[in-house]
């Protein structure tokens, strides 16, 4: 059984904790406040608090004990958050680790006007957190080969999952169908991250890993199939340049890729929910979307 610490138990962190805990190891995870403690406490994540600045004493002493390491915090407008903390604290803490997982993006990848791409692809990131995403990839990557510790890079695409999905938005009315054409994403359901989280980790596996499913889809068709499911009007369609978007949004529409999760298949691991129609019916048929 390993020793496990989640950097950032939050919705991809909790359901990696929650597995983990259920599958018998020993599990620590962050959050930003004590007021969510309670929910990491239910899942058999052992709680503490990382701000994002500094390791408390009693995290620090916690990471001695850990043999496996999982990196599941988004960059913010600094860039990782750890990666200064790497060649001081966290050198000296982690004197037993083993493994190491980084949870990334596929957008690391950049636009490649819907070709496929795979973990050989050169990167070329087009947004900020996608070039922080890529720096904090090799500084781990450094960390690691310095510590002679394996390390898997897991690129994730869209994450969904209970609460988290196209059902919710289209209860709350906030589903849009944004039409572009040869617009196409990929994307993975929470379970699938921690289930590969869990898959790679039992065997120390190092690597870069696309995590995704196998259907690039237009987003249009999953917002329809989902309403169909809810017995509910599609809401109408909107041409991608008629679209009152966020920044962040229009950033993503910009990019254009399909991405291949080959790699990680040919490990033997294979997905619950390889693409959103079997994911949706699923969490239909369980009344398990709007779980929190």
């Amino acid at each position: 059984m390993t020793n496990t610490f989640i950097f950032g138990a939050g919705f991809s962190g909790l359901e990696i904790g929650r597995q983990l805990s259920a599958a018998g190891h020993a599990v620590a995870g962050t959050t930003r406040s004590v007021d969510k403690f309670d929910r990491l406490v239910a899942q058999g994540i052992e709680p503490f608090v990382f701000d994002g600045v500094n390791l408390s004493d009693t995290v620090l002493a916690r990471l001695e004990t850990v043999t496996h390491l999982i990196m599941s915090i988004g960059p913010d407008e600094g860039g990782d958050p750890l990666v200064p903390l790497l060649g001081s604290q966290l050198r000296g803490a982690l004197k037993n680790l083993q493994w190491i997982g980084y949870l990334s993006t596929v957008g690391v990848y950049g636009d490649h006007d819907g070709g496929w791409v795979d973990e050989e692809t050169v990167c070329k990131p087009v947004s900020q957190r996608s070039v922080q995403r890529l720096e904090a990839e090799k500084a781990w990557q450094e960390f690691a080969n310095e510590a002679m510790v394996p390390l898997a890079i897991l690129r994730l695409s869209g994450i969904y999952g209970p609460g988290r999905n196209t059902f919710v938005n289209l209860a709350k009315g906030t589903a849009k169908r944004i039409i572009k054409p040869n617009q196409v994403f990929n994307r993975i359901h929470v379970s699938d991250i921690a289930r590969s989280v869990l898959h790679l980790s039992s065997q120390n596996t190092s690597g870069l890993f696309n995590v995704t499913d196998n259907e690039p889809a237009p987003p249009q068709d999953v917002v329809t199939y989902v309403a169909n499911l809810m017995g509910v009007t599609p809401p109408e369609e909107i041409a991608y340049d008629d679209a009152n978007m966020s920044p962040m949004a229009h950033s993503f529409y910009g990019e254009v890729k399909k991405v291949s999760n080959a790699k990680l298949r040919g490990t033997g691991f294979e997905f619950n929910f390889p693409d959103y129609r079997i994911a949706m019916d699923a969490m239909w048929r369980e009344g398990s979307w709007d779980r929190q």
